[in-house]
């Protein structure tokens, strides 16, 4: 059990010359290929590691909105789960048109899901030094990922038709919506009626996530990535799904862009309507967050897609994200391992004992310019620290999968 190691010729396509960048000297991208997508999944991935190791001192658009409501940082990770949905398609598809058989694939995308989900386990729980089984968190962003993952890729195995996830997002959107406002939160009463509606405490998903795994929660009272909210996540990779079936279609290039951004403008559109009953929310991952959130993140692929697989823009200025796209989960568990790894490690200062991230923030961040620039620029070196292994693994055409 682990990583796939996987040396293929054709696995990255090449960077095409075009007016603004010079062409990479890659192995041939294979007729049809949307390089686009591996664009933009290295800008998705990038911008996560860099939110996710911010200071107390970060701009505010690189942190998480408090409650209701939402900043540039609450659009990314559904943005990478949406691009999962999408990939997904067409991975499952490419087996499928080898002639493998479905069972077979089925076992494989479950395998795959359990790894990714351990791996979350381990992230949650890395370095071990004080690690409890008994407080082990369990819910993550990996461990979601896995399960949107496999209950995508099981649909697809079950029907290639659109309407299997129109309708599994609908069903998915709309029972989350009818249970966190009309389901009576034990001990608290009906929302909108007895508590508020979304309250941070009193809600359905915050309830059950501490009956059922009371101290392994991320925030001690609830969890970002709790059970009952796992429900609309699904929706979330059900729309990337879509967009996966758009983009396979034999449709001309400009068709599939303005359909990319007719279904953002409905999603921005909705979502800030339902907003109004449903308030945007990330950390409940309300109905209304799941439209919206699509809805930037498919104009972000409509903006890729031009830019690169209709415009050719394919060198300097895409080959960065390309490189992060082509190993995104390992760049993803790296950014996450480091910190905890570096805190096995003490630099006396002043008495006292810093692992290196934070000696390196008193000593050298906090003195640049504001603070808010200083927490910048160091979350920006931990994206370029972590950027080194995927270059050297794209450089020796190595790419992990699970």
């Amino acid at each position: 059990m682990g990583w796939r190691l996987i040396r293929l010729e054709n696995r990255i396509p090449a960077l095409a010359e075009n007016d603004m960048a010079t062409t990479v000297e890659k192995p041939a991208v294979k007729q049809g290929r949307i390089v686009s997508l591996d664009v933009m999944r290295g800008i998705v991935i990038s911008f996560m590691i860099l939110v996710n190791n911010g200071t107390a001192h970060s701009y505010w658009p690189l942190e998480h909105a408090a409650w209701n409501g939402w900043t540039p940082t609450d659009m990314v990770f559904p943005s990478f789960l949406l691009m999962v949905g999408v990939t997904s398609v067409f991975s499952t598809e490419s087996r499928l048109s080898r002639g493998e058989d479905r069972m077979k694939i089925f076992l494989h995308t479950l395998k795959r899901a359990l790894i990714l989900f351990l791996f979350g386990l381990i992230v949650n729980s890395f370095p071990f030094t004080h690690f409890h089984f008994a407080t082990m968190r369990i819910p993550g962003v990996l461990q979601r990922i896995a399960l949107c993952y496999l209950i995508v890729c099981t649909l697809y195995l079950l029907s290639r038709r659109a309407l299997t996830f129109v309708v599994t997002a609908v069903v998915c959107l709309v029972s989350y919506y009818i249970l966190m406002r009309f389901v009576p939160v034990p001990g608290f009463g009906v929302p909108t009626h007895d508590i508020p509606l979304l309250d941070p405490d009193r809600n359905l998903v915050a309830y059950w996530d501490r009956t059922l795994l009371p101290g392994r929660l991320y925030e001690g009272t609830r969890d970002p990535e709790g059970m009952i909210s796992t429900i609309p996540s699904i929706a979330t990779a059900c729309i990337g799904a879509l967009a996966g079936l758009w983009l396979r279609t034999g449709r001309p290039a400009s068709q599939k862009l303005l359909g990319l951004v007719a279904a953002s403008i409905t999603g921005l559109i909705t979502g800030k309507i339902w907003n109004i009953w449903f308030p945007i929310n990330k950390k409940l991952w309300t109905s209304s967050y799941v439209l919206f959130a699509a809805g930037i993140t498919l104009m972000l692929m409509a903006i890729c897609y031009y830019l690169v697989d209709i415009k050719q823009w394919r060198g300097k200025l895409a080959k960065p994200w390309l490189i992060f796209g082509s190993n995104a989960i390992t760049a993803y568990i790296v950014s996450e391992l480091l910190p905890g790894f570096l805190d096995l490690f003490h630099i006396q200062y002043n008495g006292k004992a810093m692992s290196p991230f934070s000696w390196s923030w008193t000593v050298f961040y906090s003195h640049i310019g504001s603070l808010a620039f200083g927490s910048l620029l160091y979350s920006l070196t931990i994206v370029a620290i972590c950027f080194i292994p995927n270059l050297i693994l794209y450089r020796k055409k190595i790419f992990l999968k699970v």
